[in-house]
């Protein structure tokens, strides 16, 4: 064998092995996810900066183009 293939199969086997190894904990109940608290904050950071952009932009007197 070339030595090109042993190093793809090599990496193909990784690829495969290192979920596998790495799920120690068993599946994942989507019940007990919680999404609520940090979803909430991305989207009130997410509002903040958008609104930060639209001021620094009205400031210097090119406002931002709507679509």
């Amino acid at each position: 064998m070339k030595k090109g293939n042993v190093y793809f199969m090599l990496l193909v086997l990784l690829c495969i092995a290192v979920p596998m190894i790495t799920r120690a904990q068993g599946p994942i109940d989507p019940e007990d996810t919680p999404i609520d608290g940090g979803l909430s904050l991305l989207l009130a950071a997410g509002a903040a900066y958008g609104v930060k952009k639209y001021r620094d932009g009205k400031k210097k007197g090119n406002e931002p183009e709507v679509k």
